[in-house]
């Protein structure tokens, strides 16, 4: 199950702390104006205006450059993390889509086959029926206004009727008298009770199929708008947990776990809002998943 607890864990704030260390070299311009400056250059801080106005060995230019660096780092570090729950729901729609449409093309196609060979050219000519069938099931399936129900029990009715005319070829029937034909095929049940059984089992695995699919797209579509913009006021956070120790000449000193956590709640507040909606969606997914499984 995907929780969203991890997003203000302890594991992002190690995860940043140790890629402080594997920035290094990259930030290894900034680092070296930092160390290589001279006593005489540190100057007083008044020019600051997310650092304490201490003395300072940056420029303002410099605490520009590490603001920006802090909130790049911020946003690539939420990117990793998410990547997992992002693509885990782009592989699983693909997937879980291109086996239910090749079950139904398998599924038609089979049907077609037999058909074929065992009524030939007479199924031939009244083939659209089952060819309007699937083709309604795939609509429905892919999110088409289309009710199961009724669109069954018109299969059965035209079914019906076509039937009724190649048993009795020597007779024209109108349009008419073979609508009262179909409405009379409940009580007259030509089928036995295929079209019941039929319409249970296909309602149940199409209603179970278009609703996990449609979650799995849903879930794709919130994963993929889910990487935050961080507003003035985290970044200025992460800068002065992140930076401004480097400004003070105190570039080994690490924020504490704590620190670290509070910063990271306030950078995602908005969407630590929706981990009580988000874990609910993946319970539902879970049952639905489960409840496949028992088909």
């Amino acid at each position: 199950m995907f929780d969203s607890s991890w997003l203000t864990s302890p594991c992002i704030c190690c995860l940043w702390l140790r890629s402080i260390t594997y920035f290094w070299f990259w930030h290894v311009s900034v680092c070296i104006q930092i160390f290589l400056i001279p006593s005489f250059l540190v100057i007083p801080g008044e020019h600051l205006r997310i650092c304490p106005q201490e003395y300072t060995c940056c420029t303002s230019e410099m605490e520009d450059k590490l603001s920006q660096q802090s909130k790049l780092e911020f946003e690539n570090l939420v990117e990793e993390t998410s990547h997992f729950v992002r693509t885990t729901f782009v592989s699983r729609h693909k997937k879980f889509d291109e086996f239910f449409r090749e079950l139904l093309e398998n599924a038609e196609r089979s049907l077609n086959d037999m058909f074929v060979r065992t009524y030939g050219m007479l199924y031939m000519q009244n083939s659209e029926v089952f060819q309007d069938l699937f083709t309604e099931l795939k609509r429905y399936y892919t999110g088409g206004n289309v009710n199961l129900e009724e669109m069954l029990n018109d299969f059965w009715a035209r079914l019906l009727e076509r039937m009724f005319q190649l048993i009795n070829p020597q007779y024209h029937f109108s349009e008419d008298y073979l609508e009262c034909v179909s409405k009379y095929t409940d009580q007259l049940k030509p089928f036995g009770d295929v079209p019941r059984k039929l319409k249970v089992q296909v309602t149940r695995a199409f209603i179970a199929a278009r609703t996990f699919v449609q979650g799995l797209t849903v879930g794709r579509e919130v994963a993929n708008s889910f990487i935050p913009i961080p507003t003035p006021g985290c970044i200025r956070a992460l800068m002065k947990m992140l930076y401004c120790p480097y400004c003070r000449g105190l570039p080994t000193v690490k924020p504490c776990n704590n620190y670290c956590l509070n910063v990271m709640k306030g950078c995602l507040a908005n969407q630590a809002d929706l981990d009580t909606e988000w874990n609910l969606f993946i319970g539902k997914k879970s049952l639905n998943i489960s409840g496949r499984k028992h088909w």
